[in-house]
């Protein structure tokens, strides 16, 4: 099964908590949630620019 970034991303945004997301989707560890806002963070951080 794969969970999205975007998917943990927006059960953050509706304010769980990280013992919640982890109820939430029992397939992840607590390292997986880490990861993915290390990988957002970073996505973020490396702006497009358009011509």
């Amino acid at each position: 099964m794969r969970i999205r970034v975007s998917d943990v991303l927006d059960l953050y945004a509706a304010g769980l908590s990280p013992d919640q997301i982890l109820s939430e989707l029992p397939d992840l560890e607590p390292e997986d949630l880490q990861a993915a806002l290390s990988y957002a963070a970073r996505e973020l951080n490396h702006p497009v620019l358009v011509a």
